[in-house]
């Protein structure tokens, strides 16, 4: 087993439309306003951006993303990872009754060279350090739906 390879999967129910969640999800440079693990994301071209991720472990990630698929009509947005995770990551958005099934899944390398060092012990820490960043995220896209939601914009 290779320890520095890591597969997540994370499914969301929503109560938007696929339509609303998409908009959302589709616009990273404004994820550090609602999912707050999501430190900085800076746009480098128009397919691509660099971003600091940190949750509970005192350290931070550095991810540079190139978007590689956006299709609205099949709800789903793909990116290329590098830097301290090398790998991909996909949202899949599907309408369900009151809303959108949201599936996040992602496969990673570990590149941080601190994170490679204890890649062994620390991987019970790192997969729980990774589900806790999904559910504040969660969290923080409904929160930020009900309030777009409200003041009746993006979807």
């Amino acid at each position: 087993m290779d320890w520095c390879h890591y597969r997540f999967r994370s499914v969301w129910d929503l109560p938007r439309a696929p339509a609303a969640v998409f908009a959302v999800l589709e616009r990273a440079e404004e994820y550090p306003r609602w999912w707050p693990e999501v430190r900085e994301v800076t746009p480098l071209d128009d397919l691509t951006a660099t971003s600091r991720l940190r949750s509970l472990v005192p350290y931070d990630l550095y991810v540079t993303g190139r978007e590689s698929r956006r299709d609205p009509s099949a709800l789903v947005l793909e990116a290329e990872l590098g830097g301290d995770l090398e790998g991909w990551v996909r949202w899949t958005l599907s309408e369900r009754p009151g809303g959108t099934r949201v599936v996040y899944e992602q496969e990673v390398e570990v590149r941080k060279p601190l994170m490679r060092r204890f890649a062994l012990p620390g991987r019970p820490l790192f997969r729980a350090n990774h589900a806790l960043m999904m559910r504040s995220g969660r969290r923080g896209l409904r929160r930020w739906l009900e309030r777009e939601r409200l003041s009746g914009t993006r979807g």
